[in-house]
């Protein structure tokens, strides 16, 4: 049996690819210290996505742990890129692996934890974490 797309998903499939547009809103500027390790932390405490299934809002809360190399991420620009996601049907591991590849492939830091926190539904919650290292 086949399974039934609501409406949604078709709204989906009919549009291009957008994850290359998605990485260019994310900017960069020189890490001032790269001979340096430090952590930095950024809390995004207002993500929101669409469940790809009931087409209802997701909402979450998103902590980025990463250890610059070169440059470092511009925190306007990654929340005008976050915002992309707000009509994006996209499931949690998605989401954040998605978030994660992308971050990796503009900021390109030593290491990355994304921690994404998502509000409870039908009285469960999820955290979904990704890790990425330079031996990933």
């Amino acid at each position: 049996m086949m399974a039934q797309w609501g409406p949604r998903q078709k709204e989906r499939a009919s549009r291009p690819d957008s994850m290359e547009e998605f990485r260019q809103i994310l900017e960069t500027f020189d890490n001032p210290r790269s001979g340096r390790d430090y952590t930095i932390e950024i809390a995004c405490p207002e993500f929101t996505s669409v469940c790809p299934k009931t087409g209802q809002p997701d909402f979450g809360v998103l902590t980025f742990r990463y250890t610059p190399a070169e440059q470092c991420v511009e925190l306007k620009s990654l929340k005008l890129y976050l915002q992309q996601f707000r009509n994006e049907g996209i499931f949690y591991e998605a989401v954040a692996n998605r978030i994660v590849d992308d971050f990796v492939a503009v900021v390109a830091p030593r290491q990355l934890v994304l921690e994404a926190a998502f509000s409870a539904r039908g009285g469960i919650t999820e955290k979904v974490t990704v890790t990425h290292s330079p031996t990933d």
